[in-house]
């Protein structure tokens, strides 16, 4: 995938002039080799800040070394205004962290007061309105404060993905999906660009793309890919002709941006006048990197790339969609073993998931449109989803949305997809959180949430909570436990 940034992570250390700088120095060499220990790359900056001077130097080695994330690291208690003038002249993803002592062999000549220097550090940021990723505690010897940077890295490149990134969107959203509301204000607020178009824009670029001398061979490549799969080999050249009308948009329209996504509609006129259903292509744009959002869900393909640059892999985006039956809960006893009936439902979508996070992948034709617009007649305009049940394994549901009234608001819950049949159509499979049911109601309904939840396919709560905070996003709801009310949950249930 390579529609996301690369990170390059510095490190530099900071002294307070009453402390041996030598006591920073040598703890800074020994954080960048437990890095190396743990093949995590990291630009060690030969500079150790005492005064602002020492500043301007530091920004010129991080700039000649092209970082673009940066460590803040005190080595013991440390100027909090130089160190905290380095982040905000820096002005890219930074965190803060500190040096835990190491043995009470050495607390005359050796201690660092590094666990005193980061309360000062954080009311020197409040004083610059800076909020780096401070991490849940952020103090620790080398190898701890290495983990703490490998945790980071997933978080700069979510910030440095979102600093860059432009949404393309085509068409009005439907009028029976209003919940997909997407007030744009908050998307300049978060530093992200966004480009409206008609769907006429997209048709004519399509039919400008006809007979493009690059779809021979992007159907052998979705050939290769679907293999035995390809149920509907004639509706591929046109499933090509819209890849590339896309591909070709985001390449033509990028402008200043780096990074681009989309967001389309893609019913019930598109069938009509395409010619086919684009979940196909969707789902291969996802695995490149480049979330296509249906329905016109602006904060859905938005939450989709966070995900993918949170997790470094292709995300998807499904409707929080149906119920468990209790005879499929009953007859799978084994496998739902550690989870309630309420905790289970299935996430289901036409068929936009990309084909590595699915079993036995198919092209298909879309069940609900082709009984909309071709009933009681073999499938024609609604060929081109790709369907299979979604592989078992860890998940988190994750979604960023703004209200009508322009407050951004979010949800993060970790489960998992269970290895059990869904017996249904689409890109779907059985997903487990707990206590979901209390979060179904609790969050989702209760919060106005749209249908649609972005999906990692890995555990990435911890990261994605620390970029929502470090964003500003006040509410960020999560699947509390059972023993944690929700603020609107009835106590006498």
């Amino acid at each position: 995938m390579t529609n996301m940034p690369h990170v390059k992570l510095g490190i530099v250390a900071v002294s307070r002039d009453c402390f041996p700088i030598e006591l920073s120095t040598n703890r800074r060499k020994a954080v960048v080799a437990a890095c190396q220990e743990k093949d995590i790359q990291i630009v060690e900056i030969p500079t150790t800040i005492e005064n602002e001077k020492d500043v301007l130097q530091a920004l010129k080695e991080l700039e000649e070394n092209q970082v673009n994330a940066l460590v803040v690291y005190l080595g013991n208690f440390g100027p909090e205004g130089p160190e905290t003038l380095l982040a905000q002249k820096f002005n890219k993803p930074t965190m803060f962290v500190a040096a835990a002592e190491e043995s009470q062999d050495n607390l005359f000549n050796g201690r660092g007061d590094a666990y005193c220097g980061m309360l000062n550090a954080s009311y020197s940021l409040g004083l610059r309105k800076l909020n780096p990723y401070i991490p849940e505690y952020p103090v620790g010897v080398p190898s701890e404060i290495a983990d703490m940077i490998k945790d980071f890295t997933d978080i700069a490149r979510v910030l440095l993905g979102l600093s860059a990134l432009k949404i393309f969107s085509f068409g009005p959203r439907p009028q029976d999906f209003l919940a997909c509301n997407a007030p744009i204000k908050p998307l300049f607020d978060l530093g992200v660009e966004i480009m409206e178009n008609s769907e006429l824009d997209l048709f004519e670029s399509f039919n400008n793309h006809a007979n493009d001398p690059r779809i021979p061979d992007l159907v052998h490549e979705m050939e290769q890919e679907l293999d035995a799969g390809n149920n509907h080999p004639g509706i591929l050249t046109k499933l090509a002709q819209y890849e590339l009308t896309l591909l070709d948009w985001m390449e033509n329209h990028l402008g200043a941006s780096s990074y681009g996504i989309f967001a389309n509609k893609c019913w019930p006129a598109f069938q009509t006048q395409f010619g086919f259903v684009p979940c196909y292509v969707n789902s291969r744009l996802a695995a490149k990197g480049i979330p296509v959002a249906c329905e016109t869900d602006i904060y859905g393909a938005l939450s989709e790339y966070i995900v993918t640059c949170a997790t470094g892999l292709p995300a998807t985006l499904l409707d929080i969609n149906n119920t468990v039956p209790q005879d499929m809960y009953q007859s799978n006893a084994i496998q739902f073993r550690n989870y309630q009936l309420t905790d289970l439902f299935m996430g289901f979508h036409c068929g936009n998931t990309p084909s590595c996070h699915l079993k036995d992948a198919e092209m298909k034709h879309q069940l609900i449109m082709h009984r909309l617009l071709e009933p009681e007649q073999d499938p024609n305009i609604t060929r081109g989803t790709l369907e299979g049940t979604i592989k078992p394994g860890q998940i988190t549901l994750f979604r960023l949305q703004s209200t009508a009234d322009c407050q951004l608001k979010s949800y993060v819950a970790e489960g998992e997809v269970i290895d059990v049949d869904p017996k249904s159509f689409g890109g779907i499979g059985v997903f487990a959180v707990k206590e979901m049911g209390r979060f179904y109601r609790h969050v989702l309904i209760a919060k106005r949430f749209p249908h649609h939840a972005a999906i990692a396919f890995k555990a990435a709560g911890k990261t994605l909570f620390a970029v929502m905070k470090m964003l500003g996003v006040e509410d960020v709801s999560f699947n509390q436990p059972a023993n944690m009310l929700y603020k609107d949950e009835n106590p006498f249930k």
